[in-house]
């Protein structure tokens, strides 16, 4: 059962963090599941489906001296939101919620560690998100690309620096037939790039080269990250005319599902955190 959670956390005091924090988030997140559970935290981090996504903090930050970094304030408070899509689920909340909220643990990032004030849930069935998008006559779909999106070509070193309709739905439904083989979705490249329109905001669209790792260089004594080419900001998706409803169905639900799953690669270091609203065209 596909499961959203937002976090609002503070700072215990002043620190540095990577303006792509995510994988720092990610590991303390990890270290979290394994105390609690290792069994988990084990298939968590080696699930070849991508157990879950991550956003980055969202909050009032201080300008860092040092170059892609910025501070936390303690004054301050910071969200980040998780998305779980893992058929194991209900042991990954529970291994996190209860240290987290029962033991009062914080989380624990390279410099510093923040104190979680505030826990919010919500989750449905696959079968709910497919129901949930059958009343819509003539929609259109807003995404908000929140943190830097990458989209790798198939088997490629090559990634997406643009919205389109194609590289976006055809990650989202990987996603969702890897977790959901009994609803699988059979739509090909061709169908989404015949019947999907893209209108991307040209006023919010950025590109970027995010860290979602380090690893230690041998040659030159010491670590160096691993970047992610990707892009941010809002794009429209519609469709065109003649669409045939099963398509088109298809289309909405993996455009809700993003919400739990992420867009692209690294989801759960930061990368692809989406906000997305589905309305009829007036």
């Amino acid at each position: 059962m596909p499961q959203k959670i937002t976090f609002i956390t503070k700072p215990k005091s002043e620190f540095e963090v990577p303006s792509s924090e995510g994988y720092q988030l990610y590991s303390a997140i990890l270290d979290i599941i394994r105390e609690s559970n290792e069994a988990i935290s084990e298939h968590t981090h080696n699930s070849p489906i991508g157990s879950i996504a991550l956003s980055g903090l969202n909050g009032r930050s201080k300008r860092s001296n040092k170059p892609r970094h910025k501070v936390l304030d303690p004054h301050n408070k910071y969200e980040f939101y998780m998305g779980i899509t893992d058929p194991k689920e209900v042991e990954i909340f529970q291994s996190l919620i209860k240290p987290l909220i029962f033991k009062e643990q914080d989380i624990v990032l390279d410099q510093g560690a923040l104190g979680i004030e505030e826990v919010a849930s919500f989750s449905a069935t696959f079968e709910e998100l497919v129901e949930s998008v059958k009343g819509f006559e003539d929609p259109k779909i807003e995404f908000w690309f929140r943190s830097p999106t990458c989209i790798q070509y198939k088997n490629t070193k090559v990634y997406e620096m643009f919205p389109h309709r194609e590289a976006v739905f055809s990650s989202l439904a990987a996603k969702w037939n890897a977790v959901s083989p009994s609803l699988k979705m059979d739509i090909e490249r061709d169908e989404i790039a015949r019947y999907v329109l893209e209108r991307p905001d040209a006023r919010t669209y950025q590109t970027h080269s995010a860290m979602v790792n380090t690893v230690f260089d041998k040659k030159r004594g010491h670590p160096r990250p691993i970047l992610r080419q990707g892009f941010s900001g809002r794009c429209t998706y519609s469709f065109a005319k003649g669409a045939p409803r099963d398509i088109r169905n298809a289309i909405l639900v993996l455009s809700i599902f993003a919400e739990y799953s992420g867009v692209g690669s690294a989801v759960s270091r930061g990368c692809g955190w989406v906000e997305v609203e589905v309305n009829e065209v007036r």
